[in-house]
């Protein structure tokens, strides 16, 4: 999941969902515009109820030729030959993720709001870095609060690809779209859109697309 001139939507799931019911709005939302990726980020659930979203859902990405990311899980992700795993200051260590699921997949990392965190994890060999929040949210209340001159001064100071994560939304992302972030991390934006998730994602891409004209 390399970066490139653009900016591009890295989508997350619901923390809750049930996977034959999700399914559909899965398929409308990649089937909207353009996606970078999908990450499955389940919350409380079993083991047997993860595995069995990954099995229902991740097809649906691989058909349309969106890399499929498990959150926290890299084990599962190893176990079903996902495309990768995103990982958080708080959960399995990089190093970890990395030697379960191999030199070719994708591993992201949680920094927060710092440069710091970010150098290591690059330094380590993450494929990405995660910037945020930059916006109250509600799908995981903010602890720490990044800007868009971080996105800036990382841009310019590496290449390892850039996500931008918490509360983003069509209306306020052309600063960070501007700054130099690889990816637009969206949730809420797309699954709770009134016009349904392809409509969000809609929206997104023309957001993302007059922030650089």
């Amino acid at each position: 999941m390399a970066g490139d001139e653009r900016c591009r939507l890295y989508l997350i799931t619901p923390a809750v969902l049930e996977p034959a019911a999700f399914a559909d709005r899965l398929q409308a939302a990649l089937d909207g515009g353009d996606v970078a990726c999908l990450q499955l980020r389940l919350k409380d659930v079993d083991d047997d109820a993860f595995r069995r979203a990954i099995e229902r859902l991740m097809p649906i990405a691989h058909a349309r030729d969106v890399p499929f990311l498990v959150n926290d899980r890299p084990d599962l992700a190893a176990e079903f030959g996902c495309d990768g795993a995103h990982v958080g200051q708080q959960d399995t260590p990089y190093a970890e993720a990395r030697r379960l699921l191999g030199p070719d997949a994708i591993v992201g990392v949680t920094c927060h709001d710092s440069r710091h965190l970010a150098m290591e994890a690059a330094e380590a060999g993450a494929d990405y870095v995660a910037f945020g929040a930059f916006f109250p949210t509600q799908t995981k209340p903010p602890r720490f609060w990044a800007t868009p001159e971080l996105i800036e001064a990382w841009t310019q100071s590496t290449t390892v690809p850039c996500v931008a994560i918490g509360g983003i939304k069509p209306d306020n992302l052309a600063p960070i779209v501007r700054a130099g972030a690889d990816f637009i991390c969206v949730v809420t934006g797309v699954w709770d859109h009134p016009d349904g998730p392809a409509a969000g994602v809609a929206d997104y891409n023309r957001a993302i697309a007059a922030a650089l004209d």
